[in-house]
């Protein structure tokens, strides 16, 4: 998700692809034929941690195999290691990219191993945000430069002295280190592991009426359940987070897109047109994410409920 920080030494990453690959399978086995006659093969569809994107697979996958034919097999992969494979042939399709200029030209621009494959149709936004009740007790603390007066408010056993800015997991796009110590904020930026503990520590804080401020973004479907408010930090300008550890403004508005291995757009597959054609609104992806991590539906029967009910949507993804 944000600009990633690559925590991950090169022997893991060659194994967690190896261990990603499904017994052994690559791009060019044989899988079944599409309604079309065209044989879409298998697809290895990278899944990134967290619910979002979660929701963007289950959806395509459930449309690949059950209206083409193919053999989707999903890979649990942060998003480093999923651009690593489409060099290696592991992954053919990232179906929910944030950014990543550094990485789009590393991977399509110089290796040109891969391809932009045009937007899901979701707006993402990242930011710091604030449960309900405390924007509306102190609601001062919707601008940054506020935050210090309350630093004290925000003390836990992990950041001591400090206060805590909550971030999810480590291997999301974040500026928030930089921005602490750029905007010369006396806090400590906390990892809470993950999308789900993150989700749960905004619900406690509402609940308790326990003071908290962490990272968040938008799509996600908690906000149909929790207003958070986010805190204005200085405005976003291009360029402003062109050097990451001198990062001192907002996060952009990003437009989500999606990206596959060259050789998969190269391929004549069926697969790789309803990649291209894959589009919906944060709405919709809300809806599914929900159906996956709130009412606790497996992601092929989240998929086909929402595909029932959306069919002509989906068949224009078909050219139908």
């Amino acid at each position: 998700m944000v600009a990633l920080k690559l925590r991950t030494a090169g022997l893991f990453t060659v194994l967690a692809l190896a261990a990603a690959g499904c017994g052994g399978q690559k791009i060019d086995d044989p899988g079944a034929t599409a309604p079309s006659g065209k044989d879409c093969g298998t697809v290895n569809l990278a899944v990134s941690p967290w619910v979002g994107y979660e929701a963007n697979a289950a959806v395509y996958a459930y449309v690949a195999e059950k209206d083409l034919g193919c053999k989707v097999v999903k890979k649990d992969l942060k998003e480093e290691i999923s651009w690593q494979g489409f060099a290696t042939g592991e992954v053919d399709a990232v179906v929910e990219n944030w950014g990543h200029e550094d990485l789009k030209k590393k991977y399509i621009t110089e290796q040109k191993v891969a391809v932009e494959a045009g937007p899901t149709g979701n707006t993402g936004v990242i930011g710091w945000y604030l449960p309900p009740w405390l924007a509306a007790d102190k609601p001062e603390l919707k601008e940054w430069k506020n935050l210090n007066r309350y630093a004290s408010l925000f003390k836990t056993s992990e950041s001591g002295n400090k206060g805590q800015l909550l971030d999810g997991d480590p291997s999301f796009v974040t500026n928030d280190e930089a921005l602490v110590k750029n905007l010369k904020l006396d806090f400590k930026v906390v990892y809470a592991g993950s999308e789900t503990a993150l989700i749960q520590a905004f619900r406690q804080a509402e609940k308790q009426k326990k003071p908290l401020i962490g990272y968040f973004y938008e799509p996600q479907w908690l906000f149909n359940e929790l207003k958070l408010v986010k805190v204005n930090l200085p405005p976003y300008t291009p360029g402003c987070d062109a050097t990451p550890a001198k990062v001192a403004c907002d996060y952009p508005e990003y437009k989500l897109d999606k990206i596959v291995s060259k050789k998969f757009a190269d391929s004549g597959s069926p697969a790789y047109d309803l990649v291209k054609a894959f589009s919906w609104t944060n709405d919709d992806q809300n809806q599914v994410a929900k159906y996956i991590a709130e009412d606790k539906l497996t992601a092929e029967a989240a998929a086909k409920k929402w595909v029932d009910a959306n069919r002509p949507k989906v068949d224009a993804w078909l050219g139908k």
